[in-house]
């Protein structure tokens, strides 16, 4: 494994791929500790302090701790990938969406312009309710705002909507740039970065208790073979695929004859990815997220109470959401009917499946099975945490959620490296076999 990573290193053109990657996630990481103007870090963090179980905490995990420190990049790729979504689903519903995710290269470029006009205005929306969310912060002891008081009113929210959708633009050129001239996808790096950013802080915090004896060493150990055990896991399911065998018949063309070929269909085992773990959590904070609005309603606090991370309630909701929008989201990346077409076109089938609708049905029905133990794990994934945390009395830095992700881009950006490396005659990071990456986030 070392001398893959010296071999790495050893090919020009990925070494400078590496460095210019690393280059752009050190200038994202500084833009994360830059302040918009106005804000009260202390009386920020107070209130932080008291909301990690609603949708600003969850929120704020994706883009490292920025939202809490209140930053120029508070918003993160978040709207960027929004846009994303949406556009995907407007490809299901209105024909001329559908007709560009079919014009192959032009129609990916007028995607991706759309994406981004898409982005800015998510961004712009979701600035202006920054603002007036942060002032209306103040301390739980103190009563101070968030905002200082000369910047208080209009004046704050017009800098703080240009600041966040200024950083927001500036982490999509960042994103796009890693993916045009780095190494792996960068959309999905920058949010893997904001992640594992907090690593070093929870292993601290981890140390710190076990020296001042609050926790005991073998709940240390229990913690981290949960963590390795869920890791190995969920490789394990994000290298499984369905693999249907294709065939294709023998072509004459002019006077030559081609013989046929006999290729395979991979179907991945989570083909949704996290999109689904990432709609139901945002869902679940909700109920949770409006009780704190209302600190004086027995109504609000019995459903915040209900749908607090850890009670039976929430866990099985939030089981139940990521199913079907499992279920939801993969029938609208998969479209069983566009790959029959497409099948018949270039006159491949499916061994003793005929061509056309029942090809399609077949990828239906298959895709329905495959897509049931997908989002059973997935909703394992998410849910677990949750219950070792009131087992255990501990709280886990890395979620199912994050754990998903990080496993994804991880795998992805070593694929990347060891296509790269077999190109060139160098051993691949596997001995046998070989990674399978994923399309991003």
């Amino acid at each position: 494994m070392l001398n893959t990573f010296i071999n790495v290193f050893k090919i020009p053109e990925l070494r400078k791929k590496i460095g210019f990657t690393f280059l752009m996630i050190f200038i994202y990481r500084i833009g994360g500790h830059i302040p918009t103007p106005g804000i009260n870090p202390q009386v920020l963090g107070e209130w932080f302090v008291q909301s990690q179980n609603n949708l600003f905490g969850m929120f704020d995990m994706f883009v490292g701790g920025a939202f809490k420190k209140a930053t120029i990049f508070a918003l993160g790729i978040m709207p960027y990938i929004s846009a994303s979504i949406i556009i995907q689903l407007f490809g299901t519903v209105f024909p001329y969406f559908h007709k560009l995710q079919q014009e192959g290269a032009e129609g990916r470029k007028k995607i991706t312009q759309l994406t981004r006009y898409g982005t800015v205005i998510l961004a712009f929306v979701q600035a202006m309710g920054v603002s007036v969310f942060l002032q209306s912060i103040t301390s739980p002891t103190t009563g101070i705002s968030a905002v200082i008081p000369v910047m208080q009113g209009v004046k704050f929210t017009i800098v703080t909507v240009i600041s966040l959708v200024t950083g927001t633009i500036f982490i999509m050129w960042l994103g796009e740039q890693i993916t045009n001239r780095g190494i792996g996808n960068g959309i999905s790096l920058i949010i893997f970065i904001g992640i594992i950013a907090r690593l070093p802080d929870a292993v601290i915090a981890e140390i710190q208790q076990v020296i001042a004896g609050t926790r005991h060493i073998f709940v240390e150990l229990i913690i981290l073979a949960i963590i390795v055990g869920m890791t190995a896991f969920i490789v394990l399911m994000h290298q499984a695929t369905r693999r249907i065998p294709i065939q294709t018949p023998k072509k004459v063309v002019g006077t030559k004859m081609y013989a046929g070929q006999n290729t395979v269909l991979p179907l991945r085992l989570i083909m949704a990815g996290v999109i689904p773990i990432i709609f139901a959590s945002s869902l679940m904070m909700i109920p949770n997220t409006v009780a704190g609005f209302f600190p004086n309603s027995s109504l609000m606090e019995m459903l915040g109470r209900f749908f607090r991370p850890g009670n039976i309630y929430y866990s099985l909701f939030y089981g139940l959401a990521i199913i079907f929008f499992t279920y939801f989201y993969t029938a609208i990346i998969f479209n069983p009917v566009d790959i029959a077409n497409n099948l018949k076109r270039s006159g491949g089938f499916i061994p003793g499946i005929r061509p056309g609708k029942k090809t399609a049905e077949f990828l239906e029905g298959v895709l329905t099975r495959i897509t049931l133990p997908s989002s059973i794990f997935l909703a394992f994934i998410a849910v677990a945490p949750f219950m070792m945390m009131g087992a255990l009395q501990v709280s886990f830095f890395f979620g199912g959620t994050s754990v998903l992700i990080v496993v994804g881009v991880a795998l992805d950006t070593l694929q990347q490296m060891e296509s790269s490396l077999q190109m060139r005659n160098y051993n691949g990071f596997m001995k046998r076999g070989s990674l399978r990456g994923r399309r991003g986030i």
